[in-house]
């Protein structure tokens, strides 16, 4: 595909613009055909952009009077057509851009993504989906924020999205997907859940569903697909994030008190160096909203520019890939309204 256009928040997140322009140069790197549009203060965005000649190439800059700042609460700032955010998300749906990028206001970004570009006929609710890793490799964990409360309907959604989404990102045929509960048991759990199950279970929708998966499960590759609702699934993401940091910590801490381990470290570096590298939070930034007519990315509001291109490398992936017609195409032939009423026929 030949000049794909991602339109970017530039003035979203904790260090922006900076850390926005310098991820766009490292993300360029690796993606040459992309052509970038740049919402936000035109100052300082250009300002930041003389550090980078070359950038004026393959950027424009559109000036966005206002921004939308973190404690902005969705309400205040979803009708706002002046802001960064807005009119960045808006480029998408006009067709000037594939996709959008925004490290800013999560739940400003969902709030406009959706009133913007319109959920995908049949999907009730987007849900914010990403990749996260195990010890052999990685899984798609969906939903982690969006949805505080769902029903059976909801969950059913998301494990289609998230089977269409295991299969383009991380390349796998079939999938195996699972439903987040509190035991493997079929008894264990709230309703909604077991009847998500019956409806994922169903011949209509043909889902390699192999049950539920318990928290500690999700480290060990049991699952390629995880879904949950949005409460329970960003308090299992930020739990994971607290324990990674917390045996890196422990881990920094034991060598340094150690004379031992003092000696034996240059042996150990590579071993560390692998690890470090796989467990980069920054590897896996880009948690996307997805069912929505358009891409909307979410990068974290405090990562870095290396972080910052790799939500770049995410989208841009699932762009030539067509995901949004794609799970389009997957939805179209399923009707999951009709499905759950046979499931609540069969519980009363």
């Amino acid at each position: 595909m030949n000049n794909l256009v991602i339109s970017v928040d530039a003035m979203g997140g904790d260090n922006s613009p900076r850390v926005v322009v310098e991820g766009i140069v490292l993300a360029h790197k690796n993606n040459p055909d992309i052509q970038f549009l740049l919402f936000g203060d035109e100052a300082k965005v250009s300002a930041e952009m003389k550090r980078f000649p070359a950038m004026n190439e393959y950027c424009t800059v559109v000036h966005a009077p206002e921004f939308v700042r973190n404690e902005d609460k969705p309400s205040q700032v979803i009708r706002n057509k002046n802001t960064s955010m807005f009119m960045a998300i808006d480029a998408v749906r006009k067709g000037d851009a594939r996709a959008v990028i925004s490290a800013g206001n999560t739940g400003a970004l969902m709030a406009i993504s959706k009133m913007i570009l319109k959920t995908i006929q049949k999907i009730h609710r987007p849900a914010i989906c990403t990749n996260i890793p195990h010890k052999s490799g990685m899984c798609v964990m969906l939903d982690l924020g969006a949805n505080t409360e769902c029903n059976a309907v909801n969950l059913a959604e998301f494990a289609i999205i998230g089977n269409i989404l295991a299969k383009h990102t991380l390349e796998i045929e079939r999938p195996r997907i699972a439903l987040l509960n509190i035991g493997a048991e079929e008894m264990k759990g709230r309703e909604e859940i077991h009847q998500a199950a019956k409806m994922i279970k169903s011949t209509h929708l043909d889902l390699n569903f192999i049950g539920y998966i318990e928290p500690h499960q999700i480290g060990e590759g049991y699952a390629d697909v995880i879904v949950s609702d949005g409460f329970t699934g960003n308090i299992a993401l930020k739990t994971m994030e607290g324990t990674a940091k917390l045996i890196s910590g422990m881990l920094k801490g034991t060598i340094k008190s150690s004379i031992i381990t003092k000696i034996g470290l240059p042996f150990l570096l590579p071993v560390l160096w692998k690890l470090k590298k796989t467990m980069d939070p920054r590897k896996y930034n880009g948690a996307m909203f997805v069912g929505l007519n358009g891409l909307s990315v979410k990068s974290h509001g405090g990562t870095d520019a290396v972080g910052f291109s790799y939500a770049i490398n995410n989208a841009a992936k699932l762009v030539r890939q067509d995901f949004v017609q794609t799970i389009r195409a997957e939805v179209e032939h399923v009707d999951l309204d009709e499905l759950s009423q046979d499931i609540l026929y069969d519980v009363y």
